[in-house]
């Protein structure tokens, strides 16, 4: 089993990959999805031979509310219908943690179900808040799954600055599935898993 990393570090290395992904150009992402709650863009990753996705939308409600329906606690399991069980491994403070969870299978289980352990981490940024997150090779993968990696991957929530009661909700993804998959097959299921996490958020937010 590796050894858990040094949290400090780890955070303070996501930080400044997440603010380098937050600062690349329109020109640089090319459209991939569109509905009425969010936009997606992709482009190749520079961490792995798949895609760096950004997904785009408002959210009716502050960022603090939205992050805490995001990021690893009690909220997750209840929307997300995407996610299927979640554990805290480990809590280094109360904005840092590990956790393991696992994924239902998709496009009628031509993916199957995935097992992933990250590393977890939010902060405030501008005036609202960041929450990111990257894989670990940690600890021993579960019967029935296939262990993904989560290559570093985080969600900008920022209020609007004319209507604060709305926020900007902007999220970097780049999810390596792993196992034998066709990259289009990734692709697809990719664009539209992203552009549901926004209509199923904003279902949950307002219950």
């Amino acid at each position: 089993m590796d050894l858990l990393p040094e949290s400090a570090s780890l955070a303070t290395k996501l930080w400044n990959t997440l603010i380098h992904y937050h600062s690349i150009g329109d020109s640089e992402w090319r459209a991939a999805k569109k509905t009425k709650d969010a936009t997606v863009w992709c482009k190749p990753s520079e961490e792995f031979s798949g895609y760096l996705y950004k997904v785009q939308g408002v959210v009716e409600d502050v960022a603090n509310r939205i992050v805490d329906h995001i990021r690893p606690g009690p909220y997750r399991l209840d929307w997300d219908s995407l996610m299927t069980t979640m554990d805290i491994l480990e809590t280094f403070e109360e904005n840092c943690c590990v956790m393991r969870y696992t994924t239902a299978g998709q496009l009628w289980n031509i993916i199957a179900p995935r097992e992933f352990v990250d590393f977890s981490y939010t902060t405030s940024y501008e005036d609202g808040l960041l929450t990111c997150g990257i894989s670990l090779d940690y600890g021993e993968v579960r019967p029935n799954f296939v262990r993904g990696f989560n290559h570093p991957c985080g969600w900008f929530c920022i209020p609007l600055k004319d209507c604060p009661s709305y926020s900007l909700l902007t999220g970097y993804i780049q999810t390596e599935l792993r196992g034998m998959l066709p990259q289009s097959v990734v692709d697809t299921a990719m664009s539209s898993t992203l552009a549901n996490f926004y209509s199923d958020l904003k279902k949950a937010l307002k219950t």
